[in-house]
């Protein structure tokens, strides 16, 4: 393995320029930045905000406010609860490639770390795609069997990027950056055995958490290995497969730059993107014969081999359950067709018109929907291969659609209007104000230009519940 990954990796953070990654990226930054703050909103409103809130509220108050709460913790306890809360619906961003949730972790690492010392929007731009761009590059030293194994990446590997994101935030020497990184290294954790339940999301909390205590140690004094991604007995050896590779990760830096190609995917469903491309099916094959049911005989859904891997719960009983469910994507998908929140919270999966459903439905893993992918064995279960929706009718009709690309793909972006409609169903669903949650969100597009960011965030929590619930 090359020695030199740590020191490389430190390097990038120090030097890199983000106007080497075109006049896109910064606009495309904006929309990940905008989307996660809209998904942390949303987990405020979930079922983990309770017991979580309860968790931190024993470790001392702090004077970081918790966005979507009336509540505020230390920097460290506020980036595991905004992480928790970022990818607590599944709602929150996909990077293909690592494959995982970023965002879910930089995002709270960052903004945790914005009250103490102003940061301008500028500049926190400019630290999310830097780290972005280290953690990402790194995955494909580690290599996708790292996630076939049973690791759950968003905690074991974009903790990098926020650790990145950080050291590019506080200007850290190229040595302190490589202690935090190896400081991190140490903490790397998430299993996805875990998926379908609280503890899922907590990967991404124990992640921008850990980022936050890894550059804080370090900036205090706190010393660690130089190397400890590449040396023996280090990430790489114990975290990484036969086909892990420290040699890839430098030369792909800014080579071109992720936040450009191959992008960032944002969910236009709360729930695992490994079923958005079987819900658009249902979708299209609606938009031709109006709606499924009462029509339906039987639906097909034809998926790659291992695109299931994810989707643990063939008859789910809660609502996490429901968001990694195959069957319950597309039941759901035909009797609500405007999927929301409400969607998938527990009550909404146990509906008896859900569970009719069922018995009309098949999920089949077919290797021809991945015969025409040369890039199938690097890709993540919602990317790899197409997805093929077949619809039986009983006036003996039969539709198929087949679907390549999710809706909030890179390749099928959503629209600052589609942003806005998810940032309000999300400010909504914890009780902050619509108005209070448009004026956040127009702020937030032009983040670029802000001075404060901590000034564009404190509308959110807690005075703006507050001012919910007196307008009732």
């Amino acid at each position: 393995m090359s020695a030199s990954l740590s020191l490389g990796l430190a390097e990038f953070v120090k030097n890199a320029d983000i106007a080497d990654a075109g006049e896109d990226a910064v606009e495309l930054a904006k929309r990940v930045i905008v989307d996660t703050v809209a998904v942390i909103l949303s987990g405020a409103g979930s079922e983990v905000a309770g017991p979580m809130l309860d968790y931190v509220s024993r470790m001392g108050q702090g004077a970081v406010p918790l966005i979507g709460t009336d509540a505020s913790a230390s920097a460290p306890a506020a980036a595991l609860v905004g992480g928790t809360f970022g990818a607590a619906l599944d709602f929150d961003d996909v990077l293909s490639m690592m494959p995982g949730h970023p965002a879910a972790v930089i995002m709270p690492a960052l903004i945790a770390q914005c009250y103490d010392a102003p940061i301008s929007g500028r500049d926190f731009v400019d630290a999310y795609i830097v780290g972005l761009e280290v953690g990402s590059k790194l995955s494909q030293g580690v290599g996708i069997r790292h996630y076939q194994r049973g690791y759950h990446t968003t905690g074991t590997i974009a903790l990098f990027c926020a650790v990145a994101a950080l050291a590019r935030r506080f200007d850290l020497t190229v040595d302190e950056t490589r202690m935090a990184m190896s400081l991190a290294a140490s903490t790397a954790s998430g299993i996805q055995a875990n998926f379908g339940t609280m503890t899922k999301p907590l990967h991404s909390g124990w992640a921008a958490q850990s980022a936050v205590i890894a550059v804080d140690l370090v900036r205090a004094g706190f010393t660690a290995s130089l190397s400890a991604l590449e040396d023996k007995g280090g990430y790489l050896s114990a975290y990484g497969t036969e086909e892990s590779d420290a040699g890839k990760v430098l030369p792909l830096l800014g080579n071109p730059w992720t936040i450009v190609s191959p992008g960032i995917a944002l969910k236009k469903f709360p729930t695992c993107y490994a079923t958005h491309r079987a819900i658009d099916g249902v979708a299209e094959i609606e938009r031709e014969v109006g709606p499924l049911l009462g029509q339906l005989e039987k639906l097909t859904c034809r998926v790659v081999p291992g695109a299931l891997l994810p989707l643990r719960f063939n008859r789910p009983r809660t609502g996490l359950e429901g968001k990694f469910s195959m069957p319950y994507g597309l039941a759901v998908a035909m009797l609500d067709r405007h999927l929301t929140i409400a969607s998938f919270e527990d009550a909404a999966v146990l509906r008896p018109e859900i569970w009719s459903l069922y018995d009309r439905i098949e999920v089949v893993e077919d290797e021809a929907c991945g015969a025409e992918d040369p890039d199938y064995n690097r890709k993540s279960a919602g990317t790899r291969g197409f997805v093929v929706v077949e619809a039986r009718l009983t006036d003996g009709r039969t539709v198929m659609r087949r679907v390549d690309t999710a809706p909030g793909h890179p390749k099928r972006p959503l629209s600052w209007a589609d942003l806005n409609t998810k940032f309000l169903d999300c400010a909504k669903s914890c009780g902050v104000d619509a108005g209070v949650a448009q004026a956040a969100f127009e702020a937030l597009k032009d983040l670029e230009k802000a001075a404060d960011v901590a000034a564009l965030l404190r509308p959110l929590a807690p005075s703006a519940k507050r001012r919910a619930d007196a307008a009732q």
